[in-house]
């Protein structure tokens, strides 16, 4: 389809919501640019596997062309298993069992599901374009500013540059997020080690939140195992793209109280990953294991936030999307539905609008009273899960690491 003239968006930040708006658009014609403040695609971790629920499977199904959407669908682990909670020695307390339908869940490597939506957008992805502000506002449109004093003009302008973006503050003044008490260490570590995998096979198909017999420190693990290897896959549905080298792995996370985060250790991963292995022993030697195996170079600290929500939307033709504006805790993996959901709801609005000759503040209004609501149950339902699971009330805590796990068998061996 042609692209169509006298109409554009230009989206800052090319993170899950970014690219994936940036699909649906292109698919329909509309001139769209995407502007990353990152030098390059790949030069900083961006997560590791996430479970798509049926909102981010249909926003990526109706976004994505049909190769693209069958590459994240034969990319991604098998669907349905189980998220086991248990005490710090493995032993369960209760389990989650997700269904097995093929479109109800898919677990995706985050690193390639990025690599599917930047297929096709060759000359639409500029890097090293950090957005600073939004100027103008009026019927001849907006420009988008960047750090480096450079600027865009565009009919409409989009924030999807995440939990830090600068746009923030003007687009919807008064909603920075609210620090929360907690903080993640993330790692990554490959699934098999001296041949053979580290992650026992009773918990194949397991998510584990392991919670400390200490309020307010947990530790999460899964698998991440490819349904058919990505650089296969790419080059049958998707020749040309770039394919990802990534392996089976192993995603964790020590969850802690910021206060226990030494001052200075952002960034500095070795500190990271000795942080992570202090602060885990007494855990079974599974976990112990996983930490001492880690990428170096794939681990991240993470402090908890929450978005607010806004008060005020101050641009008519300007709108946020994904963590920029709704920021939550990893707690009931909506983070990146919520994101991918907001991408393919704001791209209908906007295709519509085009298709109507509706005004584009029209669609961003109805895109941003449909947002808001949604997006923000699934805010105060992680904080709500966060607190549940690491918050000092000692009752449930008692409940979860003490009486559950007595009431079952050991779960996973120590050797």
């Amino acid at each position: 389809m042609g692209t169509s003239t006298g109409f554009s968006v230009a989206i800052a930040g090319a993170g899950l919501s970014g690219l994936c708006l940036a699909q649906y658009l292109t698919r329909a014609g509309i001139d769209v640019h995407v502007y990353e403040r990152d030098p390059g695609p790949f030069v900083r971790q961006q997560g590791y596997r996430i479970i798509l629920d049926r909102h981010g499977l249909e926003a990526l199904r109706e976004s994505l062309p049909r190769p693209l959407y069958r590459l994240a669908l034969e990319t991604g682990d098998e669907p349905g298993g189980h998220l086991r909670f248990t005490d710090s020695s493995l032993r369960n307390a209760f389990t989650i069992t997700f269904k097995d339908e093929p479109h109800a869940t898919r677990q995706v490597d985050r690193l390639t599901l990025r690599s599917i939506l930047m297929s096709g957008l060759d000359g639409r992805i500029h890097y090293g374009k950090a957005a600073a502000a939004v100027d103008g506002g009026g019927p001849s449109g907006l420009r988008l500013r960047f750090a480096d004093g450079a600027a865009v003009a565009a009919t409409v302008v989009v924030g999807a540059d995440g939990v830090g973006s600068p746009l923030r503050a003007q687009l919807t003044p008064g909603a920075d997020p609210a620090n929360t008490p907690m903080a993640g260490v993330y790692g990554r570590s490959p699934l098999r080690f001296d041949g053979r995998s580290v992650i026992p096979e009773a918990l194949r198909t397991s998510g584990v939140l392991a919670i400390a017999d200490r309020p307010g420190r947990a530790f999460f693990f899964t698998s991440m195992r490819f349904g058919e290897d990505p650089r296969e896959a790419f080059a049958r549905l998707a020749p040309g793209s770039y394919a990802p080298i990534v392996d089976d792995y192993v995603m964790w996370g020590l969850l802690l109280r910021q206060e226990e985060v030494p001052a200075g250790v952002h960034g500095n991963l070795l500190a990271l990953r000795e942080l992570a292995a202090r602060k885990s022993t007494g855990f079974h030697p599974v976990i112990r294991r996983l930490i001492d195996t880690a990428e170096l170079d794939a681990t991240v600290l993470n402090l908890f936030a929450t978005g607010r929500r806004p008060r005020q939307w101050a641009v008519p033709r300007a709108t946020m999307m994904g963590d920029a504006v709704h920021v939550m805790p990893p707690f009931g993996a909506h983070g990146g539905n919520t994101a991918l959901r907001d991408a393919a709801l704001l791209g209908r609005k906007l295709v519509e609008a085009r298709a109507n000759g509706t005004a584009p503040e029209e669609a961003i209004a109805a895109y941003q009273d449909e947002m808001v609501p949604y997006a923000f149950r699934a805010v105060d339902t992680a904080a709500k899960l966060m607190r549940r699971l690491t918050g000092g009330a000692a009752a449930p805590h008692w409940v979860l690491t003490r009486v559950l796990p007595r009431l079952h068998r050991v779960t996973v061996p120590e050797a």
